[in-house]
C-alpha cells in the first residue's frame, strides 16, 4: 500500500517508539515529546474532529505559530480524511476571511484568544466556518472551543473508525491547500496531494543525507511549504528530532541551547548572521580584525580551490587549520557546535554570503522551488555543490528553458492547478509543464540558475532589462543595508527605497558623534546619506551604467508585513511597496540642480528606538 503523509509518520511512529521526536521550551527549558506520544497525538486530534463533523475530503485550517500542536492538527486533519489549510496567523484580517472562505474550511486552529478576537468580530463574514479550536486559553464565544474540550470529544469516536478511514487514504488524494504569498494579488490556493509531498521528500532524501542523529530548530512559518516539507515532513520522514524555537527573534539563543546539525531557514537569517560577524569584527581590536580578514581570504582560497575541483596546497591546508582552530570555531559554537550545514531557500542566497559560510566550514545548501511544485526543483547537495547556483534538477523532474528565458518543469511533484481557478490554473499549467514565472538557464554541467522573477523584470526607458534581485541581494550584504527595493521601470535611470540597519547605523553614529533623537532624525542626517552613498557607489563600480543606482531614499523603518509590504517570509510585495510610496518615488525622478539627488523619507507608524553603541565604517 502506499504511503499518505499521516501513514508515512505513524509507520515512523511504531518504528522509533518512545525516542525523542519534538522538543519544545517550557518553564525555562526544552522539554522532549516521544514519537509514542505523537502517535497518540495524531489519533486523538483526528478522532475528535470526526466527532465535530470533519467528513473525508473536507478542510480545516490552521493559523498559528510554529509549535507541536500544529503538527498534531495537520496530521490529526488528514488523518480523519481531510485536507488542511495553513494560514499565516501575522496576515491581514481581510487576507484571513479570505483564505478561510475560498477553502471552504469548517473548522479553524488558532493559538490563542488573541489571534481570533478580530477574526470573531467579523464572524459574519464566515459563514461555513464552524468551529474555532483554540490551542491555548479560552474564549467565551458560541463557534469557540477550548483544546481541552476538543480533545474530549476523542471518547465519542472508536478508533476503529480513524483507523479505517486512515487506511482507506489514497495517495493521490488532495493533502493541503496552500495558499500563495500573494506578492501580485489575491492568494491562490495551490493544490497539492499526498503523492506530490511525498515524491519530493523521497526525492530530497535520497540526496542530502539526514538520519535520527540529527536534529533541527524550526522557526521558518509552518505555513510556508519550504519549511513545512523541508523542516518537517522532510524531518520525520528521516527520523530527526524537530525543536520549536520559542520565537523568530530568540533563534540565535536556541541554537546554543539545542545544538541543532540541520537548521532550514531562508536567506535573510544567513545575511544577518554574516553582517553580525562583520560588525562584531569591526568594532574589535586591530589584532583580531586582522587575523579574522587573513582568515576569510584563506577560506575563500579554500572554497575557490574546491569549486574548481582542485586540492589545496599544502601552505593553504595548514593555514586553514590554524584558522578553524583560532578564527572559525567561534563561530560554530555561537551555532551549537555540531551544525553539520544549513539549508536555504525562500529566495535568492548571495553568493558571497555563501563563500564565508563554506570558508568556516558550515555549508548552505542552496535550492529552488515554488509553492506549486511542493516545492524544491532543485538543490545542491554534497559532492554537487556549486556557488551561484541552486543545484542539479531533482531526478525525479524534467526542467527546460522556454525561448523568453522563463523556466518550465514537470514531475510528480508538480501541483495539479488552483483552487476554484480554472482559468489562471490554464494560464500556468499546460500538457504538463508548469510555468513558474521565473527567469533561469541551466549551464554545461546541468546545474540550475535563476535570475529573477518574470514579472519583476525591469525594462528601463533606454529598452535595457535588468533583474532588481540580483542587485537588491547584493546591497543587502552591506552591513549598513538591511532591505533594499529597485525601482525603474520605463525610467531614464535605476533608484532604490533602502533601509538601513539600524544597529549597525546607530553604532556608526556613535563613533562617529553624530547626534540623533531617532530613527527619522537618523537617517535625515547628511553625513549617515554620505555613508551609504559612499557604500552603494562602492559596491557598484563595476556595474554598467544601466544597472547602478542613481538615486535612493533612506527610509526611518524596515518594510513590514503588518503594512502588506511584504510577505510571511520577507519576500517584497512590489506592487503594494510601488502604490505606498508613489509619490516618494515621484520625488526621487524630479530635476536635481546638479549631481547625485539622495534623500531620506520618514515614516510615521510603530517605529521601534534606535539604540546607540560605537562602531567605526
Amino acid at each position: 500500500m502506499k504511503d499518505t503523509l499521516p501513514r508515512m509518520i505513524l509507520r515512523q511512529c511504531e518504528r522509533f517508539s518512545g525516542r525523542t521526536v519534538m522538543r519544545r521550551k517550557q518553564a525555562g527549558r526544552y522539554q522532549d515529546i516521544s514519537w509514542t506520544q505523537l502517535a497518540g497525538k495524531i489519533k486523538i486530534y483526528g478522532r475528535a474532529l470526526l466527532s465535530l463533523g470533519l467528513k473525508p475530503g473536507q478542510h480545516a485550517a490552521i493559523m498559528s505559530p510554529n509549535r507541536p500542536e500544529w503538527a498534531w492538527a495537520d496530521l490529526g486533519i488528514m488523518a480523519a480524511g481531510g485536507c488542511s489549510v495553513p494560514v499565516y496567523h501575522t496576515e491581514e484580517i481581510k487576507t484571513i476571511i479570505h483564505i478561510l472562505n475560498d477553502s471552504q474550511s469548517r473548522f479553524l486552529f488558532a493559538h490563542s484568544a488573541s489571534f481570533v478576537t478580530e477574526l470573531l468580530e467579523n464572524i459574519e463574514q464566515l459563514p461555513k466556518l464552524e468551529r474555532v479550536i483554540l490551542l491555548e486559553g479560552q474564549l467565551n464565544h458560541s463557534r469557540v472551543i477550548a483544546l481541552d474540550d476538543f480533545l474530549c470529544l476523542a471518547d465519542k469516536v472508536k478508533p476503529e473508525k480513524l483507523e479505517k478511514i486512515l487506511a482507506a487514504g489514497k495517495r493521490e488524494e488532495i493533502a493541503t491547500l496552500v495558499y500563495t504569498s500573494g506578492t501580485t494579488g489575491t492568494p491562490k490556493g495551490a493544490i497539492l496531494t499526498h503523492d506530490n509531498i511525498l515524491s519530493n521528500v523521497e526525492a530530497c532524501c535520497h540526496l542530502i543525507q539526514i538520519s535520527d542523529a540529527d536534529q533541527c530548530l524550526s522557526f521558518l512559518p509552518l505555513s510556508h511549504i519550504f519549511e513545512r516539507m523541508a523542516g518537517y515532513y522532510l524531518m520525520l520522514h528521516q527520523g530527526v528530532t524537530i525543536a520549536y524555537a520559542e520565537s523568530i527573534d530568540t533563534v540565535p539563543a536556541n541554537l546554543a541551547e539545542i545544538n541543532p546539525t540541520i537548521v532550514v531557514s531562508v536567506p535573510r537569517l544567513y545575511e544577518k548572521m554574516y553582517n553580525r560577524v562583520l560588525e562584531r569584527v569591526s568594532s574589535g581590536p586591530w589584532l583580531k580584525k586582522q587575523l579574522f580578514f587573513l582568515a576569510l581570504k584563506a577560506g575563500k582560497a579554500q572554497v575557490a580551490c574546491q569549486q574548481q575541483g582542485k586540492t589545496p596546497k599544502l601552505g593553504l591546508k595548514i593555514s586553514m587549520a590554524i584558522f578553524s582552530m583560532l578564527v572559525f570555531s567561534k563561530l560554530r559554537e555561537r551555532l551549537g557546535g555540531r551544525l553539520r550545514f544549513f539549508i536555504s531557500g525562500g529566495a535568492p542566497l548571495v553568493q558571497e554570503i555563501a563563500e564565508f559560510f563554506l570558508a568556516a566550514g558550515i555549508p548552505i545548501y542552496e535550492g529552488y522551488g515554488l509553492t506549486e511544485t511542493a516545492p524544491v526543483i532543485a538543490v545542491n547537495y554534497p559532492g554537487h555543490h556549486r556557488l551561484g547556483t541552486v543545484g542539479p534538477p531533482l531526478p525525479n523532474l524534467e526542467i527546460k528553458v522556454a525561448e523568453d528565458g522563463e523556466l518550465l518543469v514537470r514531475g510528480p511533484s508538480v501541483s495539479q492547478g488552483y483552487w476554484k481557478l480554472p482559468e489562471q490554473t490554464a494560464e500556468v499549467f499546460s500538457d504538463g509543464w508548469f510555468h513558474t514565472g521565473d527567469i533561469a538557464r541551466i549551464d554545461a554541467d546541468g546545474y540550475l540558475i535563476i535570475t529573477d522573477r518574470k514579472k519583476d523584470i525591469i525594462v528601463t526607458a533606454g529598452g535595457k532589462n535588468v533583474a532588481p534581485q540580483e542587485i537588491e541581494n547584493n546591497l543587502r550584504t552591506d552591513r549598513y543595508i538591511s532591505s533594499v527595493m529597485v525601482h525603474g521601470d520605463r525610467r531614464p535611470y535605476l533608484t532604490a527605497l533602502v533601509v538601513p540597519d539600524f544597529e549597525a547605523l546607530a553604532s556608526y553614529a556613535a563613533f562617529k558623534k553624530i547626534d540623533f533623537l531617532d530613527q527619522c532624525d537618523l537617517v535625515n542626517h547628511p553625513r549617515i546619506l554620505g555613508l551609504i552613498r559612499r557604500r552603494i557607489d562602492r559596491m557598484q563600480q563595476d556595474r554598467p551604467n544601466y544597472k547602478k543606482i542613481r538615486r535612493f531614499t533612506l527610509l526611518s523603518r524596515d518594510f513590514i508585513g503588518s503594512q502588506g509590504e511584504v510577505t510571511p517570509t520577507l519576500k517584497l510585495r512590489r506592487k503594494t511597496i510601488n502604490q505606498r510610496f508613489a509619490a516618494l518615488i515621484e520625488n526621487i525622478y524630479l530635476p536635481a540642480d546638479e549631481g547625485i539627488h539622495d534623500t531620506s523619507f520618514c515614516i510615521i507608524d510603530k517605529e521601534p528606538p534606535a539604540q546607540k553603541t560605537g562602531s567605526p565604517e
